[in-house]
């Protein structure tokens, strides 16, 4: 799976400004761009140049290096390798007291939303986690 930049830029920063509460037409005004151009450049239609990037962070009180670090995290999440099944029986097998185990996101999963991400208690008193596939969602080839 292919993660574009300017999608992941574009999650970033909606997240960013719906963690902050605010509406598309103050971070607009407040970055001094078009709030059609600021909903394409969340929407990860619309490639944002490096200015207007400043522009957007500062506006959303964001420092562009902690942005691009976010998105650098997010794209290296989706890109690393999914566990074979031999790994996955030989982390299981590791002993480990109640503790939880760090995992990688699955390439499969689309979109923000984790309503489908659970934890699964495992009789070794130890989490897991299992992903479905999100419901009402387009899965792109």
């Amino acid at each position: 799976m292919t993660v574009l930049l300017r999608e992941a830029i574009g999650d970033r920063l909606r997240h960013a400004r719906t963690t902050q509460r605010r509406t598309l037409r103050e971070v607009s005004r407040t970055a001094r761009v078009s709030l059609g151009y600021l909903s394409e450049v969340e929407r990860g239609r619309k490639e944002a140049s490096s200015e207007l990037l400043a522009a957007i962070c500062e506006a959303l009180d964001l420092p562009l290096s902690e942005l691009l670090h976010l998105v650098a995290s997010d794209i290296g999440a989706v890109q690393a390798p999914v566990p074979t099944p031999a790994e996955l029986a030989e982390r299981t097998a590791a002993p480990a007291a109640a503790s939880l185990e760090a995992g990688a996101m699955v390439p499969a999963v689309i979109g923000n939303d984790l309503s489908d991400l659970r934890l699964q208690p495992v009789l070794t008193h130890r989490l897991s986690t299992s992903i479905s596939k999100p419901r009402n969602a387009v899965v792109a080839a």
